[in-house]
């Protein structure tokens, strides 16, 4: 491949541009390890797909937010490098599918023109952090959240302490009490608080940490009902250090954070955290906010009168019932647009900015159920963009709602789906407007369907979730679905998970959805919700409900297959890369420990002292890992890594540079990061790398 340049004002962006231009020839030469290589490019945002041969890029939106500029600019760059197709998610991200791998560089390149990253966009990372659609509007928000968010996405974008946990880490904020952001379900999540000091307002969050769906599903823990405002930033540094020194890396499936506050008990994980503190880049991290209203979010919205008004007037009036959000800025309405599956196109998304622009506030959300928020759009605007929507089949009523019903990409593109997801929920979704029209008002009861047991579609904390999977019958596999009841939000970071309750077929997930809203419109007191009902029924109840849906003796020939397919089912579930796969060969190990000297080196430079050291604690942790798998020894955690070297080496007298290399390594937290320690922590660093770059050689030499 010929090699990439290119001029960029940014030059952090340009630095990390060019790395991966230069990691992808290595690794096309043969002169990078393959798993090496497969870590470097999900932390870059390039994520291997179904389809052999191309990626899934994925585009890190801060809270879901996007400038017209922006939008168009990933348009452009999805007609160019992809398909024409933008997939939102509910992280509030956009994807994009099918995209040469040798042309990564280059489209990130065009998406920075308009400042937007993929960096950190998946891997071992802190991913895309979320937050309530509504921030920075809702009356019932004791603040805007948006600030908040913005500031951590910031400071911990290429973080030395978050470039390669055991996995990723997730974050939410939520704006009000309803908790519209879900933080229950994420590693760490902040529910806006405020409370009074002295007779003055003090902001700050509840936080709640060690959160997860997944196969294993848990709620989040809460650390603190209320955390100063300017606490935030530094507790969160605290937590991912305790985080990737003490966390799993070995079995993906048990390196979640929530997995180690199982282990260890969150009064432990909390004193971890406190042990922490002297050693964190600063003790406090002030937050410039600003309310959104002062003028400049609203500034050249104009008014765009028609003369002719919604042809179906019905239709209209149902479409501002339940897709219109009243601002707390008098006199403007944020409007919300259904997009079945989060898919829209570039050519859609171009029209739509074409005609809207002026009319809407150059500020789009990415919501989490894949749907769009345009905001500060005056009443008289308001049959308008019903026009423009409805004009691109996009004025479904019903945002939110029952129909409105979330997906991930499943088997249309990711290795680990295993039946069909997205067509699955348009299916579903036409029961609802078919069979349950009343329900296009409720957005209590929630519908989710993830295409395996990962919960990328967020079933396990669904009303009525499904997640894909297989059954075997009369000799052959047919797709299925595994349906979960009973999932609620309740507000202040409590929650209610799924109850598993039964498996399927695919193709009676139609009937199932049919009959568990039957059995609650029959069966429910009057103003039961749907939430209490499936609680007091119980796992068992839903069993009995559905069971007659779940025999095989009679398959129909159209049961063979999934739903969107016309070929007979086949489960093909590749290797998945939801997080870095762990680098167990000891030269790149020591090599990684040379690449994190340089980057220690060019943080003192810039007096980064506390990344510095960061980076030099780093290169100590590769280098003593290598030495050990040299030995035979395999560690699952980097404190392992510390209390196994000092057993294999320092005790037997071959590494003689301290007592105890544990104790010198975790200096780092007894000391607070300056210049001085930071020159004497380096030292120490390089003279522990040159000693196990020896120690190696002499062990291949004796070989």
């Amino acid at each position: 491949m010929q090699s990439f340049r290119t001029e960029l004002e940014n030059p952090l962006v340009e630095k990390d541009i060019l790395e991966l231009e230069k990691k992808i020839r290595l690794f096309r030469e043969g002169k990078m390890d393959e798993e090496k290589f497969r870590s470097l490019r999900l932390a870059r945002g390039v994520y291997g797909q179904r389809q052999p041969g191309v990626q899934m890029v994925r585009i890190k939106l801060p809270y879901g937010k996007m400038t017209l500029a922006q939008w168009k600019r990933i348009a452009a760059v999805s007609d160019d490098y992809s398909t024409g197709n933008l997939h939102l998610t509910t992280r509030q991200d956009i994807q994009i599918h099918f995209v040469s791998l040798d042309r990564t560089p280059q489209l990130w390149a065009e998406l920075d023109k308009d400042d937007i990253t993929i960096r950190e966009a998946c891997g071992n990372t802190v991913r895309n952090i979320t937050a309530s659609d509504t921030a920075g509007i809702d009356p019932e928000e004791p603040f805007d959240v948006t600030p908040y968010a913005h500031a951590m996405f910031e400071y911990f974008l290429r973080k030395p302490v978050c470039q390669e946990m055991g996995r990723k880490f997730k974050i939410a904020f939520s704006n009000t009490e309803k908790d519209t952001a879900l933080t229950f379900m994420h590693d760490l999540g902040a529910i806006a608080r405020i409370r009074t000091v002295d007779g003055n307002l003090q902001r700050g969050f509840k936080i709640l940490i060690g959160g997860g769906l997944g196969a294993q599903p848990h709620l989040a823990i809460c650390t603190h009902e209320f955390l100063e405002e300017t606490l935030l930033i530094p507790y969160l540094e605290a937590v991912l250090r305790v985080f990737d020194r003490h966390g799993e890396r070995n079995s993906r499936h048990k390196a979640r954070i929530k997995f180690l506050i199982q282990k260890i008990g969150i009064e432990t994980f909390n004193q971890l955290v406190q042990e922490e503190q002297l050693a964190l880049t600063h003790q406090r991290v002030e937050i410039m906010s600003r309310e959104s209203g002062d003028g400049s979010r609203e500034s050249g919205v104009r008014s765009r009168e028609l003369s002719d008004k919604p042809g179906d007037s019905l239709k209209y009036e149902l479409w501002k019932n339940t897709n219109l959000f009243k601002q707390k800025q008098e006199g403007y309405y944020a409007v919300y647009v259904r997009v079945p599956n989060g898919n829209i196109s570039s050519d859609v998304s171009r029209r739509l900015i074409a005609q809207l622009e002026g009319v809407i506030a150059d500020d789009i959300r990415v919501t989490i159920n894949q749907g769009l928020q345009f905001r500060f759009v005056k009443p008289e605007n308001l049959s308008f963009v019903y026009q423009v929507l409805e004009s691109e089949g996009l004025a479904a009523p019903g945002f939110g709602s029952v129909s409105d019903i979330t997906s991930c990409p499943g088997t249309d593109t990711c290795n680990l789906g295993i039946s069909n997801s997205t067509a699955t929920a348009l299916a579903l979704s036409e029961v609802i407007e078919e069979d349950f029209p009343e329900l296009l008002y409720n957005k209590e009861i929630t519908v989710r369907i993830s295409g395996c047991m990962n919960s990328c579609g967020q079933h396990g904390m669904a009303s009525i979730g499904f997640h894909g999977s297989s059954l075997k019958a009369n000799g052959q596999v047919i797709p299925a679905l595994q349906v979960l009841v009973g999932g609620a939000v309740l507000g202040g970071g409590d929650a209610r998970i799924s109850d598993k309750v039964i498996k399927v077929p695919s193709k009676r997930a139609p009937q199932v959805l049919n009959r568990i809203l039957n059995d609650y419109k029959n069966q429910a007191e009057a103003g039961e919700s749907f939430a209490d009902y499936s609680f007091h029924r119980g796992e068992k109840y839903y069993y009995e409900l559905l069971k007659p849906l779940a025999g095989l003796e009679q398959l129909q020939e159209d049961e063979y297959s999934d739903w969107g397919q016309e070929e007979k089912f086949s489960t093909a579930i590749g290797v998945g890369e939801c997080a870095g796969v762990m680098i167990d060969l000891v030269s790149t190990l020591i090599l990684e420990a040379e690449d994190k000297i340089a980057a220690a080196l060019e943080c003192i430079a810039n007096q980064q002292w506390a990344d510095g050291i960061y980076n030099a604690y780093a290169a100590r942790i590769h280098s003593a890992k290598a030495l050990l798998l040299q030995q035979g020894v395999h560690c699952n955690t980097q404190i392992g890594i510390l209390n196994d070297f000092d057993k294999e080496f320092t005790s037997k007298g071959i590494y003689t540079g301290s007592s105890s290399f544990k104790q010198e390594t975790l200096r780092m937290n007894e000391v607070p990061p300056s210049a001085t320690f930071a020159a004497e922590y380096m030292e120490q660093a390089l003279g522990f790398i040159e000693f196990a770059k020896n120690q190696k050689a002499a062990v291949v030499k004796n070989d």
